[in-house]
Formats: structure tokens, C-alpha cells, sequence
């Protein structure tokens, strides 16, 4: 039987001094960085700036006092906490800001918005403007219709409409979906949310399709709940994260410790627990695995 022989012995010795004079640069120098240009202007300002969404039940929305709340809210509480505790200021401020699927990217990538507490789908497309967290959810784009409207599945939509939210992952799935099964949909663009739920609450469309746990969300939020259903097989896998600007190694690396935090103590856990279970979402396996790889250790 062949032995393989360890790494280091396929190299001559010139080769092993290379890498360890390499690691003995770059390892120390990453340690020793302690801010980058996110942590620098937070501090500078004295404050956090959050971007939230208005109507992204339940992970970031305006409860019945216009304060936003939510799953994506909370943990950027938490990453709130950590940045004080890292820059020695507990008096903080915490600035919100309203985003939305057209704006949130652009807000995120010029500074105005130190990170993003939505339900942001994170591609590759989108890791070329800004940078992602590790994801705190995941989540499947899906229909929500009316109850007994007769459509199960994508192809039902044939000779109908549909509303999709500009400028969104489920916009582009479901559009090329269209496109490549030669169906007759028409086709609804609505800016959020809400005024994709409310083009199919008042006929103008058939259906409305985004992330399945915000059509959760919006089923139950609406005055008869069961007059509507989310349906359909999952026609994605989007892994959701918190963005922030490009670059920033530093505040990025603090904002996964704070998830990973999260993971290992169960914090992420009750969070769900809180924002999805009165929703009777269950927790998918996709999203245990992912609170598991989320759980580094310090």
C-alpha cells in the first residue's frame, strides 16, 4: 500500500522557510489590526447606523409604535452590544435608517448605512458591492395566492399575474422561470412587501412570490389569514446574512462573533423560537445545519 508522505516533505527547504517567513508576516499582522474604515467611522460619529426594512415580517418591520422591530433587528442589537464593548462606549448611539430592495445595496456600499438588519438574500452578484455575514436564516422563494385560486405550483401561473418585488433574488428566479417554461404570466412589479401583498389582496395580481417566511409573515399579519396560503415546491436556496460595506475586515470579523456567540449559546435559537414559531414555520434542516457551521468556537 502507498504511504503518503506529509506535506512538509515534498518541499525543499528554501520553500519551507518561504511559508514560514510568510506566516510570520501575515499572521501577527492580522492580529495586530484592531479597526478598519466601518469601525473607524462609527466611532469618529459616535454613533451606529442601522438600515431596517418597513414591512420584512418577521425579521425587520415597524411594530404598532413605528419601532422597528424583528429576528434581523435583534441580532444587530447584539452586534450593537459588541461594538460598544469594543470601542469602550457605552453610550453608543443607535441610528435607524429605512431601507428597501432598491436602495438597502447602495446605502450599504456608500456608508450611510453601517449594516443592513433585513432579510437580504447574500449571491455572488451582491458579494461584489458589499460583504455578508455568516447567514442567520435561510430561506425559499415560494407563492402566496388566495385560498382555492387554484394554483399549486409555478406552471399554475400560466394566463395569470403575478407580483414580484423590483430588484430581488425571487424577481430574477421567477422571471427566468417564466422565460424558460414559455408561460403567459403577467407580470406585477411592486417596490415591497406590502404592496406586493396588496396587489394580490385586491385582485391586481394572482399571486405575490418572495422569500416563503416573509409570505409567512405577511399570511399572518392580514385581517383573514386563511383566505390566503403560501404553496409551491421551494424553487431556491437563499442563504440570508447581514451586509455591510466591502472591505471591513475588522467590523465584518466582529459581527460573525457575535453570530457565532449566538449559535453556541442558544441565542439564536430563541430568537427563532420568538419571531417564527407563531408564524407555525418550523425550523427547516437547512437552517439547523446552518446555525451549526454559524457556531464557531472563540
Amino acid at each position: 500500500m502507498k504511504t503518503l508522505r506529509p506535506f512538509s516533505r515534498l518541499l525543499p527547504g528554501g520553500a519551507l522557510a518561504l511559508l514560514a517567513l510568510i506566516a510570520a508576516v501575515h499572521i501577527p499582522a492580522a492580529r495586530a489590526q484592531t479597526s478598519d474604515a466601518v469601525l473607524d467611522r462609527i466611532k469618529s460619529k459616535g454613533a451606529i447606523t442601522l438600515g431596517y426594512r418597513e414591512t420584512s415580517i418577521p425579521f425587520s418591520y415597524l411594530n404598532d409604535d413605528k419601532k422597528p422591530v424583528g429576528y434581523a433587528i435583534d441580532l444587530c442589537m447584539k452586534v450593537v452590544a459588541d461594538v460598544k464593548q469594543r470601542l469602550k462606549n457605552p453610550a453608543l448611539k443607535v441610528d435607524f435608517v429605512a431601507v428597501n430592495p432598491q436602495n438597502r445595496i447602495p446605502l450599504v456600499a456608500n456608508g450611510t448605512v453601517d449594516i443592513e438588519c433585513g432579510s437580504t438574500v447574500n449571491t455572488l452578484g451582491r458579494q461584489a458591492q458589499v460583504d455578508f455575514s455568516a447567514p442567520h436564516f435561510i430561506s425559499t422563494t415560494r407563492l402566496l395566492v388566495r385560498r382555492n385560486a387554484g394554483i399549486r405550483e409555478v406552471e399554475d401561473l400560466n394566463g395569470k399575474a403575478v407580483a414580484l418585488p423590483i430588484n430581488t433574488t425571487p424577481e430574477r428566479l421567477v422571471k427566468s422561470l417564466i422565460e424558460a417554461k414559455k408561460l403567459q404570466v403577467r407580470v406585477v412589479p411592486v417596490r415591497d412587501n406590502a404592496e406586493g401583498f396588496l396587489a394580490l389582496s385586491t385582485g391586481r395580481a394572482d399571486a405575490f412570490s418572495t422569500d416563503d417566511i416573509l409570505l409567512f409573515g405577511l399570511r399572518k399579519s392580514a385581517p383573514n389569514p386563511t383566505d390566503f396560503e403560501v404553496v409551491g415546491r421551494p424553487l431556491s436556496f437563499d442563504p440570508n446574512g447581514l451586509m455591510i460595506q466591502k472591505n471591513s475586515t475588522v467590523f465584518l470579523s466582529l459581527v460573525n462573533a457575535t453570530i457565532a456567540r449566538a449559535a453556541r449559546d442558544g441565542e439564536l435559537k430563541a430568537s427563532y423560537d420568538t419571531w417564527f414559531t407563531p408564524l407555525q414555520v418550523p425550523m427547516s434542516p437547512d437552517l439547523v445545519a446552518a446555525f451549526k457551521l454559524a457556531a464557531l468556537p472563540e
